[in-house]
């Protein structure tokens, strides 16, 4: 108990949020495979939207890091550490490592591109001969969860950057000549409410993934989720404390699935079929193939499967395509039923 006290802020358990499966689903399957490439989660005001993604970040198991090092440099794997860090490798210097919880930044409506990317301090490169670098969120960000709360009103140019991160595992900043790079892979999370506006096609389609959240409609699930919130608020440690078997159990499954996940098989006629289910769908370009392959892995790997079978691309294939359709005005017909048209149609067959 007194472990637990000593949080510096209680943080709502994944595990005791009600509901919202989909979106729950969706962060697991990110987690364990970051490469899926992050999730977008649209919904309605007082959803869970924030709660859900600050509690999955404070769940995961702490990572190691080398000591002192600005960008959460991983201590053997060469994309997740910083040119500084690989030099010392190479030389086979001794590094000294520490472990810290995820990282969960978030990244504020207001913030600039050199507050996003970091900023290089010219002034001391050019009189010491230095390059000095001041990291900015995307390094914080390294090796785990950047969260971007009403992504829909960011700047594009902003979300581009956001992107070109998320898919490379990389951030270059560039002033006057000079260049610095950093290992910047973490999993992207926006949230947003479609009332204040969509995002770009061209933006949108670069998530891996897209959470529908709705309200729930059900009056007792209703009182069941003010009961657990009310209970919370009134004592969070002994809250804490009652979900820590659930809490402790999923630890172990992402834990597990992650290391299964390099495993896992999927048979040729299913990616067959994923393809197809793509291409009836009008989906532009290959990034619903690769996603939807991608998310049935770690989903199948969180089942403790060796194999990817029909019903794990069932399970995942809606949220990997719904957001990659193209809009017609004309359509009454919502874009995730007439994915789950064409999965069906196509999977019996």
């Amino acid at each position: 108990m007194n472990k637990i006290k000593s949080q510096t802020r209680p943080v709502f358990p994944f595990t005791a949020i009600v509901g919202q499966d989909e979106m729950k689903l969706a962060l697991i399957l990110n987690v364990i495979d970051p490469k899926i490439g992050g999730v977008m989660i649209m919904g309605d005001r007082g959803t869970g939207k924030s709660t859900t993604i600050r509690a999955i970040a404070n769940l995961l198991p702490e990572i190691e890091v080398v000591s002192d090092d600005m960008f959460n440099s991983h201590v053997s794997d060469y994309d997740l550490m910083s040119d500084f860090v690989r030099k010392q490798v190479e030389n086979q210097f001794t590094i000294s490592t520490q472990f810290i919880k995820v990282p969960m930044v978030d990244l504020p409506l207001g913030a600039t591109e050199d507050r996003l990317c970091g900023t290089i301090d010219i002034e001391k490169a050019l009189n010491e001969g230095i390059k000095s670098f001041e990291p900015g969120l995307l390094a914080k960000a390294n090796r785990g969860i950047l969260y971007v709360d009403e992504v829909n009103l960011l700047d594009d140019h902003l979300v581009d950057i956001l992107l070109d991160s998320a898919a490379s595992g990389w951030n270059t900043v560039e002033r006057e000549g000079i260049s610095i790079r950093h290992p910047a892979r973490f999993v992207l999370v926006g949230s947003g409410n479609p009332e204040e506006g969509e995002l770009r096609p061209q933006l949108l389609d670069r998530f891996g993934m897209h959470a529908e959240i709705r309200t729930v409609k059900d009056p007792s699930l209703r009182v069941k989720i003010v009961e657990q919130r009310a209970k919370f608020d009134k004592d969070p440690y002994s809250c804490i404390e009652e979900f820590k078997n659930q809490q402790d159990e999923l630890k172990e499954s992402i834990i597990m699935a992650q290391q299964k996940l390099s495993d896992i098989v999927i048979d040729y006629d299913l990616k067959v079929k994923i393809s197809q289910i793509c291409g009836v769908l009008n989906v532009d370009g290959l990034r619903g193939d690769i996603v939807t392959n991608r998310a049935a892995k770690a989903f199948a790997a969180y089942q403790n499967r060796d194999e990817v079978e029909v019903d794990d691309v069932k399970k995942v294939i809606t949220l990997c395509l719904r957001h990659r359709l193209r809009k017609d005005p004309l359509e009454t017909i919502d874009s995730g039923t007439k994915v789950d048209e064409v999965v069906r149609d196509i999977l019996s067959q």
